[in-house]
């Protein structure tokens, strides 16, 4: 008798711990807070931030007065370029920013050549410091 007491107590206590594992099972079933989707859109909006964001430095980076910038300052398109890929996002978007306004301000004539290459020369000792400062 003191054999199937013990026997039923331990296929009692192996059907309470399957009980028990069934429940965060079934609390997995639940809609989440966020959904997959959104995430994916989130993700891809911020690629897609990046991607703009790089295009704006590479663009002015290849015009003609950065690219005198750059020989001027002895500095390489190629690796600058790597560097540029390489900024966090926040620092990637202040240097984009400031790139879109100096090509704005240059397309309507309020800044000279001159200003321009200034505006690039700090641009890239931006791009410098900030990935020295990593």
């Amino acid at each position: 008798m003191h054999f199937r007491a013990k026997l039923c107590v331990s296929m009692l206590v192996m059907a309470v711990l399957f009980g028990l594992a069934a429940v965060p099972a079934r609390a997995q079933d639940k809609q989440h807070v966020v959904s997959l989707s959104d995430l994916n859109n989130d993700a891809a909006e911020q690629a897609r931030t990046r991607q703009s964001n790089l295009e704006a430095v590479r663009t002015l980076l290849s015009s003609e007065p950065a690219q005198k910038a750059l020989k001027s300052a002895h500095l390489d398109y190629q690796k600058i370029d790597k560097a540029v890929g390489q900024l966090s996002d926040e620092d990637l978007m202040k240097l984009a920013e400031r790139s879109r306004q100096a090509q704005s301000d240059f397309a309507a004539g309020r800044i000279s050549d001159r200003d321009l290459l200034w505006i690039i020369l700090i641009a890239l000792g931006i791009v410098v410091l900030a990935l020295a400062l990593r």
